[in-house]
């Protein structure tokens, strides 16, 4: 059932409500020192393990007892019985980039923060903290069932293909009873991610007998035909798979490109990392065969040139991550909906890859959206965050799990 903006209201209005909005507001220290103790904790993705370490100790400090799963996250229930319905509140624990020491997480002059991981997910990681102390806050001070699962999940970014949460939606012991998930991920308002964009990863390597730069020269070499399938994919792609103006978006990215040992050798192997995403799965689909056609022709190419030893090539799958869409009726988006006009925030559905694509992919209710203040350059060496209007992302936060919670919402 979707409840109205006068419900929300009345939600806010509540004795536990109140006091847990407040805290919000006036325990800003508290939040901006966790958020930035638990930066400088390295966290690459699949080295998760120490910072996961430190979260858990974070939730017993707040009276739940946290449990790290078979995939690495970390899970902290508060519900009053094992078979209760739950609402999933997550955020990820890798980072693109890892800070080599602690000192590489400070805060600016003006109250930035600057270092790896600040926004893209310290935001969220500091959001599930401060909301677990203001759900505590709430069930003490209301005596509400809470019905919420905190998860601060592993292998979002970069090659873990969402591993994580495709764990705990569709293996752990949990997943029959979460009937939503709230994915906090980034610190924007205004967006709600609705639309899980799918993408395909692959690994492209050629491999030949290498050798000396001037006795072996003649043999195929794997660097050229590299450069050659990437210029071929390039060349090819955009009229090929990604269609004329107006048509669902795609895009591709070769984020690594690797090969050779000195420059007077010729190399042994070559390989690059390529990224492919679009609103539309059949585009990717269009994309990855020419792909297919633009490696078979390079490793042809070269060959046919090569007087010596010639070469093999490989395209592998190394990732993917499944489409999905949250119907536009759906009750998760109505509360989210109701909360945003409460508190006077302007957001709009977009499409985007996250957590959220795995249940959403299965037809489990799910979004992903920011956790409150100001935040650019993810994935770069100058990524920042300022917290500054926060707490109206943790109300935001805060009010939808209680939405959730008083209307009985279970599907």
């Amino acid at each position: 059932m979707a409840a109205a903006p006068n419900h929300v209201s009345e939600i806010a209005q509540s004795r536990g409500v109140r006091e847990c909005l407040q805290w919000l507001t006036r325990e800003k220290q508290w939040i901006n020192e966790r958020h930035l103790e638990l930066c400088r904790i390295p966290a690459p993705t699949f080295l998760e393990e120490k910072r996961a370490a430190w979260m858990a100790e974070q939730f017993r400090e707040l009276g739940c007892s946290p449990v790290i799963d078979a995939a690495g996250n970390v899970v902290a229930v508060l519900a009053e019985s094992s078979s209760q319905p739950l609402v999933a509140l997550t955020a990820h624990l890798d980072t693109v980039l890892a800070p080599r020491r602690p000192e590489d997480v400070y805060v600016e002059a003006d109250g930035r923060f600057l270092g790896p991981g600040v926004s893209d997910n310290g935001a969220g990681l500091a959001a599930l903290l401060a909301i677990a102390r203001a759900v505590r806050l709430y069930d003490a001070a209301a005596g509400a069932e809470a019905g919420v699962v905190f998860v601060a999940n592993v292998g979002e970014e970069g090659e873990g293909n969402l591993s994580g949460m495709r764990y705990l939606a569709r293996q752990s012991e949990l997943a029959a009873r979460v009937r939503a998930y709230l994915v906090l991920d980034g610190p924007a308002l205004d967006h709600i991610t609705s639309h899980a964009l799918a993408s395909r990863r692959f690994e492209i390597s050629f491999a030949g007998a290498g050798g000396h730069s001037w006795t072996d020269h003649g043999n195929a070499n794997p660097v050229h035909a590299l450069a050659a399938a990437i210029t071929q994919f390039v060349g090819d792609s955009v009229p090929a798979a990604c269609g004329e103006s107006g048509a669902p978006r795609c895009a591709f990215n070769f984020g690594i490109v690797e090969g050779g040992t000195s420059i007077n050798s010729i190399p042994a192997s070559a390989r690059a990392k390529l990224d492919l995403r679009s609103e539309d799965a059949a585009r990717i689909d269009a994309m990855v065969e020419v792909l297919a056609g633009a490696v078979d022709r390079a490793r042809d190419l070269e060959n046919r040139r090569a007087a010596g030893a010639k070469l093999a090539a490989k395209v592998k799958e190394i990732g993917s991550r499944p489409a999905g869409r949250l119907p536009e009726g759906s009750p998760l988006l109505a509360h989210i909906r109701a909360v945003d006009a409460h508190l006077g925030i302007r957001s709009r559905l977009d499409c985007a890859s996250t957590d959220a694509n795995i249940p959403l992919s299965m037809g489990v209710p799910a979004v992903a959206i920011g956790a409150g203040g100001q935040g650019g350059g993810a994935h770069t060496p100058g990524e920042w965050y300022h917290p500054e209007g926060r707490d109206l992302g943790l109300k935001r936060i805060l009010l939808t799990l209680a939405l959730l919670i008083h209307t009985q919402w279970t599907s």
